[in-house]
């Protein structure tokens, strides 16, 4: 073999491995990576972001891409079988006995077998795996033989393109771009991918996963309860209003006309001082945001976004006051718990000598599960809810019961709240009952 013919084949090659690996790159590439790119005055980046943000002009960078590797890999198959299987039809036919035909038909089989072992391994196999771990620079990298590509064989993918969208069209399909998304879950795995990788921390891991779940929890999983609810009688006068404020954590308190089902609105402690110190009648209200307890905290953000409120009060389905929830409660969720420096720290679950755990009632449903081994799920958000969803009552302070293996005692009560209940975890071979 020649080394023309070898360079031409090499050529070919690489051809198809420029053509599979700008496929790969601009559909792995991040769009916000080359946008930055873009901005930080990157020109090959400026010419590359116009093909990856819209779906149709991505769509016909793909179709270029792929029309390049189906005729490179035609063309390497005809040369080579024209050139290479020549060469050895005369070592087939110095064996005893075969045929000048059989000798032609084995050298084209050994020749495609080598053409096409060769040309996965170098032009398929390696760009896509170098695509795949560098994709911003691949794409970069690739970008002015795809749009010289581009230019060329613009017609023919054209007339590619109007093909298969009348195809689909009698087939009653619809045609879809090529478009970079992904689903929570696909996040989520690219999430937990980055962390194993190292390249997220453990702490920075958690806070983007407890973002990611914003869109399934609901208000009602996150809101201080109504009984957890300071207010102001609206009958109340300046004095008293500024007791209520100095002895509360809160710098926003709703203001009710008899019981806190009629929320009139809400006084800041700032508008009480202000009257305090300038000798004024007491401070109008301000108005106060209602949400359904079935909104999601993704959109309880936007609603606290668009109408510039800190804080709502959650409503039932009867039309009641059911709890409050502020943004801090929804950055909780994703940051973890802020200390706050007007606020007694909540009770944290704690290991007791004897085994048992001290968990508070107002502790999340699913921690309460991890911390005791156990696979407790139900409609309540928090370990209170759970324990009178199973025993269907209010349990009563010192009462003793066993749930799904679990020895439950309800350490304390207030009123009728759950405060602190101690549990042991499930020991094998316990039968539960609740």
């Amino acid at each position: 073999m020649s080394p023309a013919v070898l360079a031409v084949i090499l050529v070919l090659i690489l051809v198809t491995a420029l053509y599979v690996a700008a496929e790969f790159a601009a559909v792995s590439v991040r769009q916000s990576r080359i946008r930055q790119r873009a901005e930080e005055g990157d020109w090959l980046a400026r010419r590359l972001l116009p093909h990856i943000d819209h779906p149709h002009r991505l769509d016909h960078y793909i179709a270029t891409s792929q029309v390049g590797i189906t005729v490179s890999s035609l063309v390497l198959g005809a040369y080579g079988q024209a050139r290479l299987a020549p060469l050895l039809v005369p070592v087939f036919e110095g064996f005893q006995g075969m045929q000048v035909a059989a000798s032609e038909s084995a050298a084209a089989g050994v020749v495609l077998v080598a053409l096409t072992a060769g040309h996965m391994i170098l032009g398929e196999l390696v760009p896509k795996s170098l695509a795949l771990q560098f994709p911003t620079q691949v794409a970069l990298y690739t970008l002015l033989p795809m749009q010289w590509s581009m230019r060329s064989l613009s017609w023919f993918i054209r007339v590619l393109n109007g093909s298969g969208l009348a195809l689909l069209r009698v087939l009653g399909a619809k045609q879809q771009g090529q478009v970079h998304m992904h689903s929570p879950d696909e996040i989520e795995y690219l999430i937990a991918e980055s962390r194993e990788g190292g390249l997220l921390q453990a702490d920075e891991h958690a806070r983007l996963r407890r973002a990611l779940r914003l869109g399934a929890m609901t208000v009602d999983e996150v809101m201080a309860p109504r009984t957890e609810i300071l207010g102001i009688d609206s009958r109340s006068d300046l004095a008293e209003m500024l007791r209520i404020a100095s002895e509360s954590p809160y710098t926003r308190l709703p203001v009710y006309r008899e019981t806190l089902d009629h929320i009139v609105g809400y006084v800041h402690v700032q508008d009480l001082a202000h009257s305090a110190l300038m000798g004024s009648a007491m401070p109008a209200l301000r108005s106060v945001l209602f949400i359904p307890h079935s909104l999601t905290l993704d959109r309880v953000l936007e609603r606290l976004r668009a109408e510039r409120q800190h804080m709502a009060l959650v409503s039932d389905e009867f039309g009641g006051t059911a709890g409050l929830v502020t943004v801090s409660d929804i950055l909780q969720q994703i940051l973890g718990r802020v200390a706050d420096e007007f606020k007694s720290a909540d009770p944290q679950p704690e290991r007791l000598p004897d085994g048992r755990l001290r968990l508070p009632g107002a502790v999340r449903l699913e921690e309460a599960a991890q911390l005791l081994d156990t696979e407790w799920a139900g409609s309540s958000a928090t370990l209170a809810g759970f324990l009178m969803e199973r025993i269907e009552r209010l349990p009563r302070s010192g009462e003793e019961f066993v749930i799904d293996g679990v020895a439950v005692e309800v350490e304390s009560m207030a009123g009728r709240t759950v405060v602190s209940v101690l549990a042991a975890p499930a020991q094998a071979g316990e039968v539960g009952h609740g």
